[in-house]
């Protein structure tokens, strides 16, 4: 099969090959034929070495596709049962699981550093957190995969899969945002217009929106915020909407010093901040233990929106065939394998919210 293959970090370029296998799936595994790709910040972090991964490396996290096979054990999925990807699958007995916390289980996810998922020959090669979507096929555990109705567009499942279920699940499931609670969200890429769009459907009164790409703005107003700003405008804006006290939630989708920082000084004094974005591990931020005291601000990170896929993916298709999520509208660009590349390189520009590879029957 075919896969876009990443040899060194910080290469751009990634290898387009065709003498690509999985490896399984074995018990307790699920192989796909992956549909639709959607290509995350994620995946150039991974690629620039914000977040780690061993080489060589199939990218890609967030995709959609048919169960080609099952592994021992697997018994309540079949070859044809629709899936979307998962790709922070509990393991289910883990502390954290144990705890109710699944969205902070790391077995499957630390097994992806390694255990290879595909092989070139005699090349073993990794899978992005175990993952690996930008193949034509790919092999994940079971709690990986989770079922979705046939008349789900593969496009949509695979943007559940990951940049939908992030931002929607910081509001709904980390903050818990309440009707006529005010949200500032800081970052209007992929998961930020997807944290406006569960703004927006949970109630806040205010949804202001702000990027440092104009372009962004009005995309923003279009799929729910209320204002739309550029980060130098926020102070003013804020001081306008909220009277000088700060908004209740800040989410900060971008994750760097200055934005965290950002956002802290946009929240109110006893409001939360919520770090969305996956930072890097070489970036701090400071604050001192006065302001942190006296001002009584929460900062809570909220990684996969908290999320328990197998519940939230249908609670958020639920709302999508109900009108309140628009997941088509998302998408900006669909590109073939052989562009992935382009994609990546088109990350942060103002006219792209989502692209996804669109792979072929």
């Amino acid at each position: 099969m075919r896969a876009a293959v990443l040899h060194t970090i910080g290469d751009e370029k990634l290898d387009i090959r065709d003498d690509v296998s999985v490896l399984g799936p074995g018990p307790g595994e699920v192989h796909l034929r992956v549909r639709a790709s959607g290509v995350c910040h994620s995946d150039l972090s991974a690629l620039n070495g914000g977040l780690p991964q061993p080489v060589p490396a199939v990218l890609g996290h967030e995709a959609a596709g048919d169960v080609i096979a099952v592994g021992a054990g697997v018994e309540d999925l079949a070859p044809g049962d629709r899936i979307a990807v998962n790709w922070l699958p509990s393991c289910g007995v883990c502390a954290h699981c144990l705890r109710g916390e699944t969205y902070l289980c790391m077995t499957h996810v630390m097994a992806g550093y390694v255990m290879p998922r595909f092989m070139a020959g005699d090349l073993p090669i990794f899978g992005m957190a175990g993952c690996g979507a930008f193949a034509e096929e790919m092999v994940v555990p079971r709690a990986g995969a989770v079922k979705i109705a046939d008349d789900v567009p593969y496009e949509v499942a695979a943007l559940v899969g990951c940049g939908v279920t992030t931002g929607v699940g910081a509001v709904i499931n980390t903050a818990k945002v309440r009707p006529g609670d005010t949200v500032v969200v800081i970052g209007c890429g992929g998961v930020g217009i997807a944290a406006v769009q569960g703004a927006r459907v949970a109630g806040a009164a205010v949804i202001v929106a702000v990027d440092t790409v104009p372009a962004r703005h009005e995309t923003a107003l279009r799929f729910g915020a209320t204002h739309s700003c550029d980060p130098d405008s926020l102070g003013d804006l804020s001081a306008e909407l909220t009277g000088g006290e700060g908004f209740d939630y800040a989410f900060d989708v971008v994750a760097a010093p200055q934005t965290l920082r950002a956002a802290w000084t946009a929240c109110r004094r006893g409001g939360t901040i919520v770090v969305v974005g996956a930072g890097r591990a070489d970036q701090f931020v400071e604050f001192s233990p006065f302001e942190l005291l006296f001002e009584s601000k929460t900062i809570v990170p909220s990684l996969y929106g908290s999320a328990e896929p197998h519940r939230d993916f249908g609670r958020l298709l639920a709302l999508w065939r109900a009108g309140r999520l628009d997941i088509e509208g998302m998408i900006s660009r669909r590109l073939r394998l052989d562009q992935v590349g382009d994609a990546l390189t088109g990350l942060g520009s103002g006219d792209v919210i989502r692209q996804v590879i669109v792979h072929g029957s």
